[in-house]
């Protein structure tokens, strides 16, 4: 299976034009399986969501039609109204077919205050597309290994991301982590550029189980990299190594 990892820019609270940006890197990068944007792709990260959160599913519309244009699945998270009135970090996964599922933000990041506006999720999600599972999260869900914990359920943790400049080491790292001791891909989508609060420099890699760089998006630079997700592989290593067999 390829995937295809989006680094972008974000212009905020401009879906229309951070949709036709994405647009444009998709079909720059043809022939992948899955596509996967940032965090909050079509508006940036909004801890204050009112008027900028989507009611009207524009953002999630456009990643139907571009799957089924590219008869691949679309991945990336919204700020999204939902019907109950809530608002929640929505990431969707959208198949070819139309079938969506999606998953809202556990972890929501307290220090920005993103947990006074936003409802939880309280579901750990796992979607199956041509014989690979993922699990999705968002973010901050990246520190918390216990929550992401493998239990031979998934082979790709998928995590889209707005993850500042100051703290990109730890990014980097914990990506790293999490493929080690879930025996599984891991790849991490962030974004580039600057809001009012934050520079985000990127660091979207895809990782191998063995934690070994896959691919990387160059820092401060809107791209994309395309991975191999081989199951094979990955199946005979859980196998002559089964790690997850003795998990906690």
């Amino acid at each position: 299976m390829k995937i295809t990892l989006l680094q972008q820019d974000i212009v905020w609270a401009q879906p229309t034009v951070n949709c036709k940006a994405a647009e444009a890197a998709i079909l720059a990068a043809p022939q992948s399986d899955v596509y996967v944007l940032p965090e909050m792709f079509s508006t940036g990260f909004a801890t204050h969501p009112e008027g900028i959160a989507e009611e009207d599913g524009t953002s999630l519309l456009w990643m139907q039609q571009m799957a089924t244009r590219m008869d691949a699945a679309i991945a990336g998270s919204i700020a999204t109204k939902a019907e109950d009135g809530s608002f929640r970090n929505r990431f969707y996964f959208v198949k070819p077919n139309g079938q969506t599922t999606y998953y809202d933000k556990h972890h929501l990041f307290t220090y920005s205050g993103e947990h006074h506006r936003y409802t939880a999720g309280d579901k750990r999600v796992i979607v199956e597309w041509r014989g690979v599972r993922f699990m999705l999260l968002v973010c901050y869900d990246l520190r918390f290994p216990i929550w992401a914990r493998n239990h031979e359920d998934y082979d790709c943790l998928l995590y889209v991301a707005s993850w500042p400049t100051s703290r990109l080491q730890a990014w980097q790292t914990l990506l790293r982590a999490r493929a080690i001791e879930n025996q599984c891909y891991v790849c991490g989508v962030n974004r580039v550029g600057t809001d009012s609060a934050c520079q985000y420099r990127g660091g979207t890699a895809a990782i191998d189980a063995y934690g070994r760089t896959l691919a990387e998006c160059p820092l401060n630079q809107p791209s994309a990299i395309t991975a191999e997700i081989n199951m094979e592989k990955l199946t005979a290593f859980r196998e002559k190594f089964p790690v997850l067999k003795d998990r906690d």
